[in-house]
């Protein structure tokens, strides 16, 4: 039976994007100068607007308003020919301290004591498809649009703008990536261009060097700029919000989502610290054999440090019972957050990258939650 998924990733210039960024970098500076700090920024973007609130409690002194500006200028929005230009924008910074009910489940001396910032319900996600552990339509999803990015700002396409969109569809058989049925990609650009050179050259400068040579076939349905036209896009033309691409910062649907978003949370938001950790362990599980595939659920209630809930799905790829594979789970991964604090070392500023192009299964970042060194653990308890 022939099963299709379809996963889309977005260029740094994308609103959503650029808010996540935004908030991640805010997030970095503090825990570089105070890693005690307890951050929730949110960041929403429109035409020549910029707005940073949240709650933040530190020991630190930060320049917010130079923090967004190096951001949005490095990603590009820096021409008023955009339709956005960092250096007309307003930017306003409304933050107030975390809530002390918050903070008193949160703040224990004791890494073993710290409560979860939150209640909620996170997911992790891990399959042996790809070498990366990850689907491979969000796998590829992602590398166009970085691709994207990097011919952009390369100047080989200089009439390309900041904003872009790409989407993947794989078709597969028995439960594998059998071949790719259609790409979409849109790209901002100058309105000189003509549409048919651009779309020449989206398929020789961008898909072409990042779709695998045994999947590229001459049936792939091309979609670029389908419309005929991209001028008006970013800021100008879409408002963006931190939080608002949170498929696209997973498993492009492949796996489900708690709802929660990561960007602009220290981790002690186990949106965020948990939702690494269930990758952590997933990935580690299938890389030890012990399923071809595996969706990890947690659940946590504020101020209490042990998860309430692990619930598995193997997707009847397992080798042993679900209820082994949990047992292993519990004695080798300890999922109190302030042990994945410890255990990831997540107290670093390591964050504003991780806010374009996946926070899963990247071979350009040395991210800790895609380390596979719970493989000897995992293997002693099987031998046993």
């Amino acid at each position: 039976m022939k099963k299709y998924l379809t996963s889309e990733s977005v260029t740094e210039g994308h609103p959503d994007k650029l808010a996540d960024q935004i908030s991640d970098a805010i997030l970095d500076v503090y825990l570089r100068k105070d890693f005690k700090s307890r951050v929730a920024c949110e960041t929403l973007i429109t035409k020549d607007n910029i707005i940073v609130a949240g709650e933040i409690t530190s020991s630190a002194q930060v320049d917010i308003e130079q923090i967004v500006k190096k951001v949005v200028n490095n990603v590009g929005y820096n021409n008023p020919d955009y339709g956005f230009d960092i250096n007309n924008c307003e930017i306003r910074v409304f933050i107030q301290k975390q809530s002390p009910d918050i903070s008193q489940g949160v703040n224990a001396i004791k890494l073993t004591a710290i409560g979860a910032g939150d209640q909620g319900l996170m997911y992790g996600y891990a399959t042996n498809e790809t070498d990366e552990y990850m689907p491979l339509p969000i796998v590829l999803a992602h590398k166009l649009t970085k691709q994207l990015m990097l011919i952009r700002k390369s100047k080989k396409l200089a009439y390309l703008r900041p904003d872009g969109k790409s989407q993947v569809t794989v078709e597969y058989k028995n439960n594998k990536p059998s071949k790719i049925n259609n790409i979409v990609v849109a790209a901002q650009h100058n309105p000189k261009i003509d549409i048919n050179q651009l779309r020449a050259d989206i398929i020789k400068n961008v898909i072409q060097p990042v779709i695998p040579q045994k999947m590229f076939t001459s049936n792939i349905k091309y979609f670029i700029n389908t419309t005929g036209r991209f001028v008006f896009g970013g800021p100008a033309a879409d408002t963006g919000l931190t939080g608002r691409k949170i498929i696209i910062d997973t498993y492009g649907g492949a796996g489900r989502h708690g709802g929660g978003c990561f960007s602009g949370k220290d981790p002690s938001k186990v949106d965020r610290s948990a939702s690494y950790g269930a990758r952590w362990v997933a990935k580690n599980i299938v890389a030890a054999g012990l399923a071809d595939k595996i969706e990890i659920q947690l659940a946590y209630s504020i101020g209490k440090a042990q998860p309430l809930s692990i619930n598995i799905d193997t997707f009847n790829t397992a080798k042993l019972a679900d209820e082994k594979i949990i047992k292993i789970i519990n004695k080798v991964f300890d999922l109190r957050p302030g042990m994945l604090i410890k255990e990831l070392d997540l107290l670093r500023p390591i964050y504003q990258p991780t806010a374009k192009y996946g926070h899963f299964g990247r071979d350009d970042l040395d991210l800790p939650w895609e380390k596979l060194n719970k493989l000897n653990s995992i293997n002693s308890l099987l031998s046993r």
